[in-house]
């Protein structure tokens, strides 16, 4: 298999294994997106959370608004611009992303012990490191 088939499969494979698992949330993708964003990178405003997602500044607006509803984020002005609010993890957005995250690891682990063998586990322990790589160096450019 040459270097262009091999991304090829590598795309399809990590892509249908993203997908079956976002299918499977129990969370709106909005939602889990915006609760991830705050969680690994901190505050944020609804433009800054737009632009990451790549959707409208409306459609990330909706989600920030269920978002407030729910305390799973506060709004405060920020402080360099009083037009616009940073949004914050509460920790009622915290824990349930960290519910969705046991969730998901929970699910994920089920099916890697079902379907692999000890052999075959370990194979896609060792490919760990290498996917990080890739996506650290794809992330860069």
């Amino acid at each position: 298999m040459d270097d262009k088939q091999l991304a090829e499969e590598l795309r399809l494979t990590i892509g249908g294994l993203v997908r079956t698992v976002r299918a499977a949330d129990t969370m709106p993708p909005g939602e889990s997106a915006v609760l991830g964003y705050l969680d690994r990178g901190g505050p944020l405003t609804t433009a800054e959370i737009a632009q990451q997602r790549g959707v409208t500044h409306q459609s990330a607006a909706k989600t920030v608004k269920d978002l407030l509803a729910r305390n799973f984020v506060r709004a405060e002005a920020h402080p360099g611009d009083g037009r616009k609010f940073l949004l914050h993890l509460t920790q009622a957005g915290r824990d349930r992303l960290a519910d969705e995250r046991r969730r998901r690891a929970d699910w994920l682990g089920a099916a890697i012990n079902t379907v692999l063998d000890a052999d075959e586990r370990r194979t896609l322990e060792a490919a760990l490191p290498l996917l990080s790589r890739l996506s650290t160096h794809l992330h860069g450019t």
